[in-house]
């Protein structure tokens, strides 16, 4: 069955109520929903624990297609890469304006409303009717795609809503393993999804310990599971280090981090309030496990503590930075902004204000582990923040999204997983990441949308025969 899309915008003459501009184009459909459809990683539609498993109901959140798992709608300021697996565009250039499948009750004025009257199922496909009034959605327009209708209710997140965007799907609860055995998914760096491997890097004794663990993803072997017991051991490497060390003594202040570059990093630090941040750190080459070490002095960085982790009657990791594109990003000490820090020059530090004071919360609510800032595509998300590619600060409404994460979130395609817990209580989580697209439809003439001018748009999904 082959799918066809159909789209009319319509700008409208608030005071005459006449069609001033019509633009008609036709889509193309991306594999989005194909891989919500297709893909099962880690098994996460089976339940798989026992009763204490939590897994999102199909009928009425993902079911029907249309207008669940395609029920909102992006548009963007630039022309998207005609791609079907361009899932998610670089988030330089987010959404100029959104709609989910319902009416905006909310002040968002980036965010239109389905017309629910007009919008309906056809008899080979589905009708989606949208509207933006003269304050809403203004902007140009030069490409639009069908999203979830989570994704159209904040795309990443606005000052109404920082939610919608990661939808949680499942909820493992780890019950039978012991202390030791969760600090070895708590501490996991980096998930290679296509290779069935968790890695994961703690700090013991002054040496960095390095497992790689088999992870069933995709390939089951004969006595797996998927509730996380079975993920044996393949290889240990240890490095013992003379300069490198976590800092503290009933937390131990530390963390790793994957570098996206070839390389895992290491970094020990304690909050200081004035003065010179002092930073021990370690770099590590994946492919031969080479290792470098040193201290940072950071001139004038006033910087929180990278993170922590610590074993005892529970496992426990805090985390609070993250690496893009060869920088390392650590909030400020007083919240006030975040500063990026060269991996290859640690003279090359950058304060970017935020223009205010955040809340600096856990983006997992309070407990015994935390996760303050992460990273999906190339977007950097805070408790009440967006760091874009080009390092510009979006401000957003503080959110609990990730309740009891503990871990980065890994990232396949639309799934996002982790590992976390709060006293006792483990679990594994996915999230599906729900602004992708659908569809992608570059418009053969960009629009402008004004304050003078409501807009309709009219977008038919259609079945037809291959």
């Amino acid at each position: 069955m082959k799918v066809k899309g159909n789209m009319v915008i319509e700008m409208i003459d608030d005071a005459t109520g006449e069609v001033v501009e019509r633009v008609q184009e036709e889509n193309m459909v991306t594999n989005a929903v194909n891989h919500i459809l297709g893909l099962n990683p880690m098994g996460i539609f089976y339940s798989v624990a026992g009763e204490y498993d939590t897994h999102l109901l199909w009928n009425d959140n993902l079911l029907p297609v249309c207008p669940n798992m395609i029920g909102g709608i992006l548009l963007y300021s630039e022309a998207l890469t005609e791609d079907a697996d361009n899932i998610y565009p670089s988030t330089a250039k987010l959404p100029v304006a959104y709609a989910s499948n319902d009416v905006n009750a909310t002040a968002d004025v980036a965010r239109g409303s389905m017309n629910l009257t007009e919008s309906k199922p056809l008899d080979n496909g589905y009708r989606f009717v949208w509207e933006f009034t003269p304050s809403q959605g203004n902007g140009t327009i030069a490409a639009v795609a069908l999203t979830s209708k989570q994704g159209g209710v904040a795309a990443y997140g606005s000052m109404e809503n920082s939610k919608a965007a990661f939808y949680q799907i499942m909820e493992t609860r780890l019950e039978t393993q012991s202390v030791e055995e969760l600090a070895e998914l708590f501490s996991a760096v980096e998930v290679d999804f296509e290779n069935n491997i968790l890695i994961n890097i703690r700090f013991q004794d002054s040496s960095v310990i390095i497992h790689k663990r088999r992870l069933p993803v995709f390939t089951l072997g004969l006595n797996d599971r998927l509730n996380d017991t079975t993920n044996d051991l393949l290889e240990e490497k240890v490095i013992t280090c003379s300069t490198f060390k976590f800092l503290g003594s009933y937390t131990p202040y530390g963390d790793f981090l994957d570098g996206h570059d070839g390389y895992w990093y290491g970094f020990a630090n304690q909050a200081n309030s004035s003065g010179d941040a002092k930073m021990y750190w370690v770099k590590i080459k994946k492919d031969d496990y080479t290792m470098t070490e040193g201290v940072w002095t950071l001139s004038n960085a006033c910087l929180k503590a990278i993170g922590s982790f610590k074993v005892d009657t529970y496992a426990q990791r805090s985390v609070r930075g993250v690496i893009r594109n060869g920088y390392l990003y650590l909030t400020a000490y007083n919240d006030e902004g975040i500063y990026k820090i060269n991996l290859s020059n640690s003279t090359d530090v950058t304060l970017i204000p935020f223009g205010f004071t955040s809340a600096g919360k856990s983006q997992t609510d309070s407990g015994t582990c935390a996760n303050y800032l992460f990273m999906v595509n190339d977007l950097i998300i805070g408790w009440d923040y967006q760091i874009k590619p080009d390092d510009t600060v979006v401000q957003t409404v503080g959110s609990t999204r990730l309740l009891n994460l503990g871990t980065p979130l890994f990232q396949y395609k639309e799934f996002c997983f982790g590992w976390g817990g709060n006293y006792g209580s483990d679990y594994r989580m996915c999230f599906l990441l729900t602004p992708y697209l659908a569809s992608i439809n570059n418009l053969s003439t960009a629009v402008v949308k004004t304050t003078d001018k409501t807009m309709k748009i009219t977008y038919e999904l259609t079945e037809e025969d291959s």
